[in-house]
């Protein structure tokens, strides 16, 4: 797979350079053979225009379209056909050949579109590439006057022009082939060194694979690399974090469950090593017994329940709620807890708001949050719970006047089965999840939660949800 991959790298790099440089290079030699050939087409036809125009002057002068016998004519006429390797016609007004250099045609009739264009006035010239030759007419004009008395046609040859096309051709081959290879030689040196950097990276991403977590991504080659190095630095940290996390959620699951198991076993063996044992003694371990095993569901329950929300995608029943309903039914049910302590609960809400939400997540998560803040107060304390809301999010504030969290603990109490003060917690019951479950419903909501706290002072939670459910 790995191969496959710089193989596949390598093709890639080769092919930018072949259309970066190749492709170029091929348009360019197009361009410069036609610009030759069309600008040595253009000044050989303005150089036959030239000199067909001062012959012309020469034919009306002598009047040689009657009497085409001069000697003087004739012999420019046959040294313009040699120097150009071409044939001249001499046409008159009634479109018969009067004079031709090759002597096939003379007293022949010619219809062409070229000559009586020519015949009307206007010289006309046009390139074969195909047959190499270029023809070219001018019209013979009568002294001091526009009349056209016939027409001067000549056929030029353009092999030369073809022979250093094709010689031009030949060099610009050369050369294109001698650059194409540098380039693609020194593309596929530009390509190997740059899979050089990502090759170790692919060799350290497979180690980290095989489960070497010792691994360090150090590659500063180039700033993309160095930059990859850091975020896979950074995954691997992350990873050994989430790694140490979920060893230690093992352990505590585990010595959390064992906790209940080995008291309720320390009361069974103590039941049956006793004989007649009292009733009222009975029912004393029984009672402890049962107390032990609710704890042991509730946590088995609790564990669940974050099962449930760590899921990829949550099952979220999400409609209208109520949210001042929904806060009265909450601290209904938990004000006889708080008259067992003479804590006061007061709730205080600013306006009606509704909100999409899921009723029975949302419900668990603010219930641990008050609840929390009921176990966690002093005797004849206080729970403050408020309501507000803005155009977008409604807000729930939890404040107690109970014993604080300290700064260095903070940070750590949505962690799963983590009290803060272990035997105060242990008294107080609870399975150590209620925070994590709390913010992980936040969270599905796409909402935040926040802390406040002071030792000794109490503390204040906020949680801020979207009124509209956010997908």
């Amino acid at each position: 797979m790995k191969n496959k991959f710089f193989k596949s790298l390598l093709f890639r790099v080769v092919l930018l350079v072949i259309f970066v440089g190749v492709v170029p290079c091929i348009v360019l030699r197009i361009g410069i053979l036609k610009s030759y050939e069309s600008r040595a087409v253009s000044l050989r036809t303005a150089d036959i225009q030239s000199q067909c125009t001062i012959l012309c002057n020469q034919l009306s002068t002598s009047n040689y379209l009657a009497e085409p016998t001069s000697e003087v004519i004739n012999a420019e006429l046959t040294q313009l056909s040699s120097i150009y390797s071409g044939r001249v016609m001499i046409i008159n007004k009634e479109l018969n050949v009067v004079r031709d250099t090759y002597g096939l045609d003379e007293g022949k009739t010619i219809v062409s579109q070229d000559v009586i264009q020519c015949s009307k006035g206007e010289s006309t010239n046009q390139y074969d590439n195909e047959n190499r030759y270029i023809e070219v007419t001018s019209p013979i004009r009568e002294l001091d006057s526009d009349k056209v008395l016939g027409v001067m046609l000549v056929s030029v040859s353009t092999d030369t022009i073809v022979d250093t096309l094709e010689i031009l051709q030949v060099r610009a081959n050369i050369v294109f082939g001698t650059i194409s290879l540098l380039m693609i030689v020194l593309g596929c040196f530009c390509a190997l060194r740059m899979m050089r950097p990502l090759k170790t990276l692919t060799q350290s991403v497979e180690l980290v694979s095989q489960g070497y977590d010792q691994v360090d991504f150090q590659e500063h080659t180039y700033t993309e690399t160095q930059l990859m190095s850091e975020a896979l630095n950074k995954m691997i940290a992350r990873l050994k974090v989430l790694d140490e996390s979920r060893q230690e959620f093992v352990s505590n699951v585990s010595h959390e469950l064992k906790t209940p198991l080995t008291s309720m076993k320390v009361l069974a063996d103590s039941l049956i090593s006793q004989e007649n044992v009292p009733v009222e003694l009975y029912e004393e371990f029984m009672g402890d017994i049962a107390q032990e095993i609710e704890r042991e569901n509730d946590i088995i329950n609790d564990l669940l329940t974050l099962v449930k929300m760590d899921r990829t995608s949550p099952d979220l029943n999400i409609k209208p709620v109520d949210i001042n309903e929904l806060l009265e039914l909450i601290l209904k049910r938990l004000r006889p807890i708080a008259q067992t302590k003479n804590v006061e609960v007061v709730f205080e809400s600013f306006r009606p708001v509704m909100a999409e939400i899921d009723q029975v997540k949302m419900t668990l998560a603010l219930s641990n949050l008050v609840e929390n803040a009921i176990k966690y107060n002093r005797e004849n304390g206080w729970v403050h719970v408020s309501l507000n809301a803005d155009h977008k999010f409604f807000f729930v504030k939890v404040e107690d006047s109970g014993c604080g969290i300290p700064e260095e603990e903070q940070e750590h109490v949505y962690e799963r089965f983590y009290r803060v003060d272990k035997s105060h917690s242990r008294e107080m019951g609870g399975t150590g999840l209620g925070l994590a479950i709390t913010r992980n419903a936040v969270i599905l909501h796409r909402g935040s939660i926040t802390l406040e706290s002071k030792p000794e002072e109490g503390t204040t939670f906020t949680v801020r949800i979207p009124l509209n459910y956010i997908m």
